[in-house]
């Protein structure tokens, strides 16, 4: 069995559980080091829309690549927020980079309720616009807004891992991703 080494740009238990779970799943014969790591994602604490939280996956790659470039891998995860149809809904964007290739992938995507939507629209940090509101403690560490409000049927871990699985897809796939590549499409 080969040992990968994946660095996963931040320190939050649910983002590394969800990141080695997607490896795991497409790699299962494959062993994976993680190594975590708390780099910048040079956005707003909460980005509020996709492009933003799109710009806060890659640049937490690319800075934990700089900083961390003896790897297999690098993941990063971005949760953010965007405004539908006048709500405000909650995702993640997932990017994984190796030397050769890079994979993206969003995450489902739900509505957040008025009580925490205006809490964030005031500037107020998803996480700790969950606490607030559900009388929780640390949430963004643990279910988050969607296993919260799901009865942890779906939890925050299982929203990214499976995003951290579709963006996986090119690596699994590399030959056509690299023709893709390499042709210029």
């Amino acid at each position: 069995m080969s040992i990968k080494t994946v660095v996963i740009a931040s320190a939050n238990p649910v983002k590394v559980n969800a990141a080695l779970g997607g490896l795991q799943r497409m790699f299962p014969d494959v062993q994976f080091k993680t190594e975590p790591v708390s780099v910048p994602s040079d956005v707003a604490d909460q980005p509020m829309t996709d492009a933003e939280t799109l710009e806060g996956a890659t640049n937490r790659v690319q800075n934990a690549f700089v900083s961390f470039p003896h790897a297999d891998y690098w993941v990063g995860i971005e949760g953010g927020v965007a405004v539908i149809q006048n709500e405000l809904a909650a995702f993640a964007w997932v990017v994984v980079k190796s030397k050769e290739l890079q994979g993206k992938a969003r995450s489902g995507t739900f509505f957040l309720p008025r009580a925490v939507s205006e809490l964030v629209e005031q500037g107020i940090e998803l996480g700790t616009a969950d606490d607030m509101v559900f009388n929780h403690s640390n949430s963004k560490q643990k279910g988050g807004a969607i296993g919260i409000l799901t009865g942890d049927v779906l939890d925050r871990k299982e929203l990214y891992e499976q995003a951290v699985v579709l963006a996986l897809v090119p690596f699994r796939n590399e030959k056509l991703y690299a023709e893709k590549s390499a042709n210029g499409n």
